[in-house]
């Protein structure tokens, strides 16, 4: 039985930070998570560099998958090592990895630093990774109890992480059989030092759709302050449907097949634009300051070495088309000036056009939040184009925010994205249901009389009893 995962992934750099220094990549058999260290000047530059290094194992057919992830991390640590001595100004920097690959039936984890991994599974939620920090030290040597490691001064003090500190560290690896319906979090510390553990598990378990999980995580995250940047990684592990007995399709070579040569020899914008077209040709997600760099190009390439390795890793794992040549072509000639004009024309328009469709959309859409203390409908989505505000009150309900149980109060502050009206109304009720099991039990057969009783019961319980 082939297996595959179904991923989901969000990062945000949260409520304090300038720059986001996560980086984050989910695709059909990889997922990977890095936590730059944001106390130095290249903590995005850390993450970003070690996650793209990585990407190029999104592959069922890996050869030598128990030693691939060990064997890529380490040389992405090398990369870390030159891009410090081609500017001393990224000394120090550094990252956690925490990462698994999927081959076969087996999940293989590489880990290093103290990013998560946790594990729901026949109904049993737990962290299957180890933070390397100092407090846990402290507890696996029993000097604390785990309770007070989550409050320790110290807590975020790193033993273990990739950089330019180490030539060879040290990681936790592991495999892991894994079975279909399973589903994994990997998490930076953005999300365990904002969010309690159970609120975590909670939603975890009861959200079926992984985006709306990652969402809401990242959510209540920026609900609770969001000290840190916080980046969350989902995925469940399927059965995979394909067809093998049908034909393969073929890819869609590169645009510029020169650029292949090109990236070779350690061109930045060469090296971006491969990878941009290596990874487009599967299903994937990439968050973060790893997907801000392919956009920009800002790849960090840095000597011939580090160019020829990418592209090697890239190249390896792409099936040529048929008469496609991998080297260096006759460059176009350039295009007339007319062209010019018409394409920024072009784009003009096309700009336009996409805004006044994109308002379109928003008024199709329904979301659960709250205003003046109760519990509301709002047509369009919960964000603000400037002082525009992208979102109006539909209709507001009589259930009182004071009503809801905490959990259930965060996720409407955080806003519930709906499918439509109906759907929207559907939560309305389900969390008046929730209201009215939150009130005080009446006793029956009590000494006071019905009217004594209901005067005890507090206003917003008498408003919903209505």
């Amino acid at each position: 039985m082939a297996l595959k995962l179904k991923f989901a992934a969000k990062s945000d750099v949260g409520r304090i930070r300038k720059k986001n220094d996560d980086s984050a990549y989910a695709g059909e058999y990889l997922a990977v998570l890095a936590d730059g260290m944001g106390g130095h000047v290249g903590g995005d530059v850390a993450s970003a560099s070690t996650v793209l290094d990585l990407v190029h194992l999104d592959h069922a057919d890996i050869v030598d998958p128990q030693n691939a992830l060990p064997d890529e991390i380490q040389a992405a640590n090398l990369v870390l090592n030159e891009l410090v001595g081609a500017n001393p100004k990224l000394s120090g920097m550094g990252t956690t990895v925490t990462s698994l690959l999927l081959s076969g039936s087996t999940l293989h984890m590489a880990h290093i630093g103290d990013s998560r991994a946790y594990r729901l599974k026949h109904d049993n939620f737990e962290q299957i990774s180890r933070d390397h920090t100092f407090v846990q030290r402290l507890v696996d040597e029993g000097r604390i109890k785990p309770a007070e490691a989550e409050v320790h001064p110290h807590k975020n003090v790193l033993l273990r992480v990739l950089g330019d500190s180490d030539a060879s560290p040290e990681l936790d690896v592991q495999q892991i059989e894994a079975e279909p319906g399973e589903r994994w979090m990997l998490c930076s510390d953005g999300l365990t030092d904002a969010v309690p553990l159970p609120i975590i598990e909670q939603i975890i378990r009861s959200t079926k759709d992984m985006d709306e999980a990652v969402n809401d995580l990242v959510a209540i995250t920026l609900k609770n302050g969001a000290p840190d940047n916080v980046t969350v990684v989902m995925f469940e592990v399927v059965e995979d449907s394909t067809d093998e007995s049908s034909e393969p399709s073929v890819q869609e070579p590169a645009p510029d097949t020169a650029q292949l040569a090109i990236a070779a020899e350690g061109d930045i914008e060469a090296s971006a634009s491969l990878l941009r077209h290596e990874i487009s040709q599967r299903p994937h997600l990439l968050v973060g300051a790893a997907q801000l760099a392919t956009q920009t190009g800002q790849i960090p390439v840095v000597t011939q070495h580090t160019g020829e390795r990418r592209a090697a890793a890239l190249l390896t794992h792409r099936s040529p088309a048929a008469g496609q040549v991998l080297d260096p072509v006759e460059i176009p000639p350039t295009r007339r000036r007319w062209m010019m004009p018409i394409l920024l024309t072009l784009a003009a328009f096309l700009v336009v056009a996409l805004a006044v469709w994109g308002y379109m959309w928003t008024q199709t859409q329904y979301f659960v939040g709250t205003v003046d203390n109760k519990v509301a409908i709002y047509k369009g989505v919960p964000q603000e184009l400037g002082p525009i505000s992208l979102s109006e009150v539909d209709t507001v309900s009589k259930v009182p925010l004071e009503s809801l149980p905490e959990y259930s109060r965060q996720r409407v502050e955080a806003t519930i994205s709906a499918e439509n009206r109906e759907h929207a109304q559907m939560i309305i009720q389900e969390l008046l249901v929730t209201a009215k099991q939150n009130c005080p039990v009446q006793v029956p057969g009590s000494s006071d009389s019905s009217s004594s009783t209901q005067t005890e019961l507090p206003a917003y319980c008498q408003e919903i009893m209505q």
